[in-house]
Formats: structure tokens, C-alpha cells, sequence
């Protein structure tokens, strides 16, 4: 949660999934001032979220745009949990906003829950326990 917890740092990750690369356009679709862009974007690159990567138009000065790292890309699945609980719980009555749907069939996308032999899951068949990096104390 320290590394993708805030609200903000959710919504940019949401852009960058879809494509979003520019500071202008992150500024621009997530609603956010440039300053506190600026921050979250370098505290996301620390992160390894995202790199920046040099890119220059004609006739202008070199600036950076953002691109996913595989650690970022690997936030899609929770990203898409996200959106669909909201798409659930939080949309209007006339629906959610955007839908995401798959581009070889054009059905929804949906998150969904599976064991590594590819077991479905669901609420109940999850038991929890002692991973090697488990910290005991006392």
C-alpha cells in the first residue's frame, strides 16, 4: 500500500494502462495540478512502476514521457478488480462510465480469482498461511 495507495497514483496507473505516456495528459485526464503530478510521477518512477524516457519534437526541447515497467504492467489485474467492483457498487444507475472489453471479442473484462493449477475461487476457498518471509515478533 506504500507504493500504489493513494488515489492518485490508482488513477495514473489506470491512464498508463490505456495508454497515457505525457505529463500533459496525465495532468489533463486525472485532474490533478502539475506540482502534484510532477511528485507522484517521481515517486512512481523510484517506485519501478514507471521510467521515463527521452523524446524530443522538432524544434522543441527534450522532455520525458512515462512508460510501464513489467512491475507496473502487473498491476492491470488489481486495477481491473477495482474497476469492476466499481462498476458494481459505485456506478449510476445508468451505468459505469467506460466499459473495458476484450479487442478479439468484445465482450466485458472482468478480474477473477484463480489458483496456480487454474482453479476458479471464490469467497471461502482461500486459506491463509505462513509464507517464507513471515516476521514472527515476541
Amino acid at each position: 500500500m506504500d507504493i500504489v495507495g493513494s488515489r492518485s497514483t490508482v488513477l495514473i496507473m489506470r491512464e498508463a494502462l490505456l495508454g497515457t505516456r505525457r505529463f500533459d495528459d496525465f495532468v489533463r485526464r486525472v485532474g490533478v495540478g502539475e506540482p502534484a503530478m510532477a511528485a507522484r510521477l517521481k515517486e512512481m518512477v523510484a517506485a519501478e512502476l514507471l521510467e521515463r524516457i527521452p523524446y524530443r519534437e522538432p524544434g522543441q526541447r527534450t522532455r520525458h514521457e512515462y512508460q510501464l515497467t513489467r512491475k507496473g504492467r502487473e498491476l492491470l489485474p488489481v486495477i481491473t478488480a477495482l474497476r469492476n467492483w466499481g462498476d458494481t457498487w459505485a456506478a449510476t444507475d445508468t451505468g459505469p462510465s467506460v466499459v473495458a472489453t476484450h479487442h478479439d471479442c468484445g465482450e466485458p473484462i472482468r478480474a477473477v480469482l484463480r489458483c496456480a493449477a487454474g482453479h476458479e475461487i471464490a469467497d471461502g476457498d482461500i486459506d491463509i498461511i505462513a509464507g517464507p518471509g513471515l516476521v514472527r515478533r515476541g
